[in-house]
């Protein structure tokens, strides 16, 4: 996993530029209007998560259009799998030892 992907996606905007983009190619203009920030604003927030692998450009006419690159995400992903059988399991005892408490606090005195 790539410290540059957490770097770009650290800055609000930026993860939010991520999420916009869930939806499909949007341009530069439609991203600045959507987040309420200026264009040049969303260009260079663009540009760290073009920089860092995460979004491509499509040229369309006189038009850029950015989208969502689907491998570093899947590179996070398995990045996080690692770490969710720790977390099941964590979970799991967590689970057992509230279970046990509920148990005690409702047994008759």
């Amino acid at each position: 996993m790539d410290i540059t992907t957490f770097s770009a996606l650290a800055e609000p905007n930026r993860l939010r530029i991520v999420e916009l983009l869930l939806d499909g190619p949007m341009t530069v203009g439609d991203i600045a209007n959507r987040l309420g920030i200026r264009q040049p604003q969303a260009s260079k927030h663009l540009h760290v998560l073009l920089d860092a692998g995460l979004v491509e450009v499509q040229p369309e006419a006189n038009r850029r259009n950015y989208k969502l690159r689907l491998e570093p995400f899947q590179a996070l992903d398995a990045w996080l799998e690692t770490y969710r059988g720790v977390w099941d399991e964590r979970f799991d005892a967590l689970e057992n030892y509230l279970q046990k408490l509920r148990a005690k606090e409702n047994k008759p005195s």
